[in-house]
């Protein structure tokens, strides 16, 4: 038995064109050259979005520090609460199955 590695395309086919153009028609082309601006509350979000930090370093440090000193102390009930809260936010988002 011989493999054949070659790939076939229905491009050709009428179906295959059809799909095409219907694929082209559905998205609308821009004109080249326009430009698209943001309204200034637009432009201030983006710019307060940027300027905010992903992580709150001070408070990163503090417990880098009380960790240090061994003062962080861990609430173990509180983890667990904070899990136990996790899955079921996931279980309840998940598809329900047959």
């Amino acid at each position: 038995m011989k493999i054949d590695n070659s790939v076939k395309t229905v491009g050709n086919t009428p179906a295959g064109e059809q799909r095409a153009k219907a694929t082209a028609a559905a998205q609308p082309s821009a004109p080249t050259g326009d430009q698209v601006q943001l309204s200034s509350g637009l432009q201030k979000a983006e710019q307060a979005i940027a300027a905010t930090p992903v992580v709150d370093q001070a408070r990163v440090d503090e417990i880098k520090q009380a960790i240090s000193d061994g003062h962080f102390k861990v609430d173990a009930n509180k983890v667990a609460d904070g899990l136990i809260e996790s899955v079921r936010q996931m279980l309840a988002h998940q598809p329900r199955q047959a």
